[in-house]
């Protein structure tokens, strides 16, 4: 009960902080939203069906029902609510399988729901996700999932939800024909392409690979002549880029449409792209992705905190003093500086520090720290707990003036590799901790050896998302039960 009583007045007092945060833009609460709130498309609910999942005390596990078509590589997804901490669930997610198509013309527009790029919707009743036969071989097909955690509003997941998709395959759309022609390395510089990419680069003569390129001397297919060396970039680089970049757009979409659209809060995002035999995963957050192969657990993402990336937000304040609001310092210390210890030496930890040294308190050294707290309980400017996703504009400290996007990055951290058969990719958020991933995936492993022997992959898959979201569910939960979601 007291445990309860606790949770009801964090719950209050963070209300009360995150409107006096955005007071200065209180009007975007009087702007139309972006999209409106609901749950996935593939759930396929309803809006009845929407309001219900919102009971805290029951706290339903939703999962895809039998009437709706199955999702690409028989993906499974469960999610359910939090106890209270919210009114809605601010979480979002999304799978679509894409058609990558050299863009006609090269005109540049901000990608929006109703594009006109050939999509395979992800509606329940599942049109166009198996795909159709493409008289049209000029594209690549693209597999997408995402994973988007939101938190003081559930506008900035909806938003990510609903167009970062469309802006990698805007990225995508300009190198479909270089990522197509696997047998040459991409140009370093567009427009010096051979007339035969047919030819291998790696064949060329030690006096054709000093000309910097194919051809007889002269011939309009021979570049200029090039006196130095250059990298050699591999297709999978493209791709990486190419989503780092539609993360960078998407977060720059919000800051420039939230003045115009009610797009509350912030999120984090976790990404996977299979595209050409690759798997790509891009975490921008505290969500985490895995692959279990063979029994055996694969990270596929890292943790972004305010403690695992300690030195890059102490060197960003170092640098830029006057993002502190001269109420904050970079330096970290064990505890709070108390004044009687002006004068004294204590133990502090700079941006250059992995370990810790000595040093003379002075009265800068009084002011809060950047980074308070440890473990799941730091945060930066005693506000955040992730230093990397979407949105968040207009997030500041507490009763200041002080903003705290600066600190906050939207790049993406993006690791490719192979996807064999067997392999079970799962992308969690708001899950446990990064030293309880291996008894998540144990509990996905023990799920796996409980199924019957004629149950098939499909099944077992489906099946296996629910069963991990009960486990968090039962084990996992602290004081303030948080939203739980899954994809498989």
């Amino acid at each position: 009960m007291l445990t309860r009583v606790k949770s009801a007045v964090a719950n209050f007092m963070g209300g009360i902080m995150a409107g006096s945060a955005g007071a200065d833009h209180g009007s975007g609460a009087d702007l139309p939203l972006r999209f409106p709130y609901g749950r996935p498309e593939f759930l396929g609910l309803s809006p009845d069906e929407v309001e219900c999942s919102a009971d805290h005390i029951a706290r339903p596990i939703l999962i895809l029902s039998k009437d709706t078509r199955r999702l690409p590589w028989t993906t499974g997804y469960a999610e359910v609510i939090n106890a209270g901490k919210s009114t809605h669930n601010e979480d979002q997610a999304s799978c679509e399988v894409l058609f990558v198509k050299k863009k006609a013309g090269g005109s540049n527009s901000t990608p929006n729901k109703n594009s006109s790029t050939k999509r395979r919707s992800s509606l329940p009743n599942g049109e166009g996700l198996q795909l159709k036969d493409n008289s049209d071989t000029d594209g690549i097909n693209l597999y997408y999932w995402s994973l988007f955690d939101g938190h003081a509003g559930s506008g900035a997941a909806v938003v990510a939800s609903k167009l970062l998709q469309h802006h990698i395959l805007e990225q995508l759309q300009e190198i479909v024909d270089i990522l197509r022609n696997t047998a040459v390395l991409p140009p370093t510089c567009l427009g010096e392409e051979p007339d035969n990419p047919s030819t291998n680069s790696r064949t060329l003569t030690r006096a054709a690979s000093l000309r910097g390129g194919v051809g007889a001397p002269g011939s309009p297919s021979t570049p200029p002549t090039r006196f130095f060396t250059e990298k050699k970039i591999p297709h999978e680089c493209l791709v990486i880029g190419a989503i780092e970049s539609a993360f960078k757009e998407m977060d720059l979409q919000i800051e420039r449409e939230r003045t115009v659209y009610n797009i509350s809060g912030g999120c984090t995002a976790l990404v996977v792209v299979y595209l050409l035999g690759k798997l790509y995963v891009a975490n921008a957050g505290d969500s985490r992705a895995i692959i279990i192969r063979n029994g055996e657990v694969i990270p596929m993402s890292s943790e972004f905190t305010p403690e695992t990336e300690r030195q890059r937000l102490q060197y960003l304040a170092y640098m830029q003093p006057h993002l502190l609001g001269n109420e904050f310092t970079h330096l970290e210390f064990p505890r709070r500086v108390q004044r009687k210890e002006v004068g004294k030496r204590m133990l502090y930890r700079d941006f250059n520090m992995t370990g810790w040294a000595y040093k003379t308190i002075e009265e800068d050294d009084l002011k809060f720290p950047l980074i308070y707290g440890e473990g799941k309980k730091a945060r930066v400017m005693a506000t955040i707990g992730v230093t990397r996703g979407l949105g968040d504009h207009d997030l500041k400290v507490h009763d200041s003036n002080i903003y705290i996007k600066p600190f906050l990055s939207s790049s993406p951290e993006v690791h490719a590799g192979g996807a064999g058969p067997g392999d079970a990719c799962q992308g969690s958020a708001e899950g446990p901790g990064l030293a309880d991933i291996q008894r998540q995936a144990g509990l996905w492993r023990r799920h796996l050896c409980l199924r019957h022997p004629f149950d098939t992959r499909e099944q077992t898959v489906v099946k296996g998302a629910p069963t991990v979201v009960t486990g968090w569910r039962s084990f996992w939960e602290g004081p303030v039960r948080d939203n739980r979601f899954l994809v498989v």
